[in-house]
């Protein structure tokens, strides 16, 4: 399939009506855009205004722990169709009630829809891979092992959105989803890539399951469209498939940017300045890296994309094309200088 094929229209019904909560975060931002492109009647109900101020007149203010302001806009706009992205997604919460967007605004969001006179046809809720730490195979939808609060937060979104019998949802877990509008942390290993910091450990071949945001938008509106016995009740990763090889990845921005191939160097000196990192940040300054953050790269991360590769087909776009288009937006945001890309169409 290609960009043209990605058809956003397909699918739905005469007159589909989407709302989707977070629409102004960065994958929200996406779908959002490729809605209307599509020139499907969409809203984005978040407390943030758009990134992209091309859609603000698609957006209202809504906090999804205020659950009359749910009522109100759920009301004006009588979805046919629902994504949920709004939530808190930052690292920095002491415990599970610092996250009230993935707990109460969920359990409000739920709420509403099951009270409203046109039932929804699908609801596609997006959870988070951080239910389980980086590296572990689940053996079921529903083994958990949090490393994080955040990532206990999700399990909660889980088990409220499990618990809704009566409503066609489907949870999604994306992972590592990278793309135009983006931000951290994935921006910055980019922009790394660009300042020539980012240096790969000597030898290592490190697979992960990322994702470029133009197929993850694709694979969000397939779950909303395809037949409900493949889909609703069950739960998706949303990745690219197959993995990416960090270095290659990393050698590819590089490429994109103009530049020659990416630096490596000896684990021991990585842990070593991993360490150094540590102590810098503990003095409450940012370090490009940390003990947390090398081990988090080292470790692979690979979850089974069968089931949503059975449901969305083939990805939208290459991995040189979302590099490309990526490092495109980058340059007009003013996120780089002014060298021309090269390769990657």
């Amino acid at each position: 399939m290609t960009p043209a094929q990605a058809d956003f229209s397909s699918g739905l019904p005469p007159g589909a009506r989407i709302l989707v909560t977070g629409g102004s975060g960065f994958i929200g931002t996406n779908l959002v855009g490729a809605y209307r492109a599509a020139g499907l009647t969409v809203r984005n109900a978040d407390m943030a205004q758009p990134r992209n101020t091309a859609d603000s007149d698609a957006w209202s203010r809504v906090d999804i722990t205020r659950i009359d302001q749910l009522r109100e806009v759920v009301s004006e706009v009588r979805p046919t169709h629902v994504v949920h992205l709004a939530a808190r997604t930052d690292l920095g919460g002491g415990e599970v009630s610092d996250y009230a967007a993935n707990t109460t605004g969920v359990g409000n969001l739920l709420t509403v829809l099951a009270e409203a006179p046109d039932p929804v046809e699908r609801a596609v809720i997006a959870s988070s891979r951080l239910v389980c730490r980086i590296g572990y195979q689940p053996s079921s939808d529903e083994d958990y092992c949090p490393t994080t609060v955040y990532g206990a937060s999700k399990v909660e979104t889980e088990r409220l959105v499990r618990e809704a019998e009566d409503l066609p949802w489907v949870l999604v877990r994306p992972t590592s989803i990278w793309g135009p509008w983006f931000d951290l942390p994935y921006r910055d290993f980019f922009l790394s890539v660009a300042r020539r910091r980012y240096v790969h450990p000597a030898g290592r071949r490190i697979h992960k399951s990322f994702g470029f945001v133009g197929n993850t938008t694709w694979h969000l509106h397939r779950l909303m469209v395809a037949p409900r016995s493949e889909v609703v009740g069950r739960t998706f990763y949303l990745a690219d498939d197959p993995p990416i090889e960090v270095g290659d990845f990393a050698n590819r921005i590089s490429a994109a940017l103009g530049q020659g191939r990416m630096r490596e160097a000896p684990l021991p000196v990585l842990r070593a300045l991993a360490r150094t990192g540590d102590i810098v940040e503990r003095a409450g300054r940012r370090a490009p890296l940390t003990s947390f953050r090398l081990v988090n790269l080292l470790t692979p991360m690979i979850h089974d994309l069968t089931p949503l590769t059975a449901v969305s087909g083939d990805p939208a776009f290459g991995l040189d094309a979302g590099v490309a288009m990526t490092v495109q937006w980058m340059h007009g945001q003013g996120l780089l200088d002014a060298r021309p890309i090269v390769g990657g169409a």
